[in-house]
């Protein structure tokens, strides 16, 4: 050695990852499909379980076939056996009409405790199963996010709210 410190030099990357969605001040500018899609979502929220929180959560879904599908949050005194409604419709639909696809899903919330004028988006564990039903239809799943009122978010595909997930190519 010549008596010089050597210094590796890293070749770092820096990548990002970016989405657009729509933003609409309420579902009065909504079309009228998506505008009755959120309706029946709000409607829904009423046939929830939420007796701990309180928070009500209803998604509905338009199938490739026409169908209607819906689903409720299913709460439990053991907090960590309860459903969200995104997972609760998507093994409605997986049931009840294997193989179709879901082409949009509106999710709504009603806080019994506080307000419901935003938008919130789906959990951890349903982006993951919302990527996964996407992945395994091979169809994106379009999301109608908002509350009782308010602001509307519409995301063009539901695995867009998961990047760098986690599927069933990395167990090959």
């Amino acid at each position: 050695m010549d008596g010089k410190a050597r210094v590796k030099h890293n070749t770092m990357k820096q990548d990002n990852y970016n989405f657009a969605f729509d933003v609409y001040d309420s579902s009065d500018e909504l079309d009228s499909q998506d505008a009755w899609l959120l309706r029946e979502a709000r409607g829904v929220t009423e046939s929830a379980y939420a007796p701990y929180s309180n928070f009500n959560v209803g998604a509905v879904a338009k199938l490739a076939n026409g169908e209607i599908v819906a689903g409720t949050n299913q709460e439990n005194a053991s907090y960590p056996v309860g459903l969200c409604a995104e997972r609760v419709l998507l093994s409605s639909a997986a049931t009840l009409y294997p193989n179709v696809a879901i082409e949009t899903m509106a999710i709504s919330y009603n806080n019994i405790n506080g307000v419901s004028d935003h938008p919130i988006s789906p959990c951890g564990i349903c982006r993951q199963s919302l990527s996964e039903y996407e992945e395994r239809m091979k169809t994106p799943i379009r999301l109608i996010l908002s509350g009782m009122e308010g602001r509307v978010i519409i995301i063009a595909k539901s695995s867009l709210l998961l990047p760098l997930s986690f599927g069933s190519d990395d167990l090959k």
